[in-house]
């Protein structure tokens, strides 16, 4: 049974993690969150779900919202061969989460290194906070960059930054 967005800021909280959440209408696109977000400070992101062929059969691509990606060319900046998005059955056996409420929290339903995670080191390295959904696309919560991080790392998950700003081939 994957976790609960309780069970997930529970796990935060133990952590000594502090985390804002807010509440909101469930958000599917990056436009309908910058429609609805007002004020809320610091970086927002996209996420992309991605099947590959090798060397790992999944792939979470997590960048700040306003990246352009070509799937394509991560596929070449990755070495993975060719990229396709992930089916919604491979994303709930995977992640436990419904698209649209895909985000880098989601690995701790994941066994851990189960999914390359390919993180935008502006959302590793900058002042923060980066804003991401807790599991479900009706919320969103803000955590420090080095909290992201060292959250992600203590499910046993090996985060790749990546420059995701700089031109893909």
């Amino acid at each position: 049974m994957p976790e609960t967005p309780e069970s997930l800021l529970a796990r935060l909280e133990a952590l000594g993690i502090l985390a804002t959440t807010h509440r909101h209408p469930p958000l599917h696109t990056v436009a309908e969150s910058q429609a609805l977000r007002g004020n809320l400070p610091g970086l927002h992101v996209k996420n992309l779900f991605l099947r590959a062929k090798s060397p790992q059969p999944f792939l979470l691509v997590v960048a700040e919202e306003n990246t352009p990606l070509s799937i394509n060319a991560l596929a070449r900046q990755l070495g993975t061969g060719r990229l396709s998005m992930a089916n919604e059955a491979e994303l709930y056996e995977k992640l436990g989460v419904r698209p649209g409420s895909v985000t880098p929290l989601a690995l701790v339903n994941a066994p851990p290194g189960s999914v390359r995670t390919v993180i935008d080191h502006r959302l590793l390295t900058g002042p923060g906070p980066v804003n991401i959904h807790p599991l479900t696309n009706e919320a969103t919560t803000a955590l420090a960059p080095a909290d992201l991080r060292r959250f992600l790392e203590s499910l046993g998950h090996p985060i790749e930054p990546i420059d995701l700003a700089a031109p893909l081939a």
